[in-house]
């Protein structure tokens, strides 16, 4: 089984090409993904950076809504494959296929980090897209709502109190999971 599934930030916006044959050319866009390493070494943080394509139509959503910094959430597969350069010599190349994104994180929470890092750069750089606009973002959430659950649940949470972005799960609940 060839299955990959990433979590980082776009390292700069998407390049996207079409292809020449046909009546209807395909899309295909190219980036890197900035992926956080799970272990630091020598107390600082390290990642990998992951090339990634994208052809149809998830190529023109990367192509209309994928901007530099913006956290996305992808699955695919590694494919691998070789090309002679010019000089001759040969060069192996390893990228994922993208087959599935989305939006890891919330317009609110996005356009913040722009905001701090002093980029400039938002993911409406292009229009205003939010995660109910696209259809497709992180858990179909709806702008503003930056997936604060304390104030949509029952049970509180101490986690949301705390601005982060998962939910507790309380002890005694294993009846109620799905799993178990």
């Amino acid at each position: 089984m060839n299955k990959v599934i990433l979590m980082g930030r776009l390292t700069r916006d998407p390049e996207v090409r079409y292809s020449q044959g046909g009546d209807n050319p395909l899309a295909i866009a190219r980036f890197t993904l900035a992926v956080d390493r799970r272990f630091k070494r020598d107390g600082e943080a390290s990642a990998d950076f992951i090339s990634c394509v994208a052809f149809g139509r998830q190529a023109e959503h990367a192509e209309r809504y994928y901007r530099q910094g913006l956290k996305i959430a992808i699955t695919g597969r590694i494919q691998t494959g070789s090309y002679t350069n010019r000089d001759g010599v040969k060069v192996y190349t390893t990228e994922v296929v993208v087959e599935e994104s989305e939006f890891a994180e919330s317009k609110a929470v996005s356009d913040a980090n722009a905001r701090n890092y002093g980029s400039g750069v938002s993911a409406s750089a292009s229009g205003p897209a939010s995660s109910a606009d696209v259809g497709a973002g992180f858990m179909n959430m709806p702008e503003g709502s930056d997936r604060d659950f304390a104030s949509s649940s029952s049970r509180p949470s101490a986690m949301a109190d705390r601005g982060e972005d998962f939910v507790e799960i309380e002890a005694g609940i294993d009846e109620e999971l799905p799993f178990n």
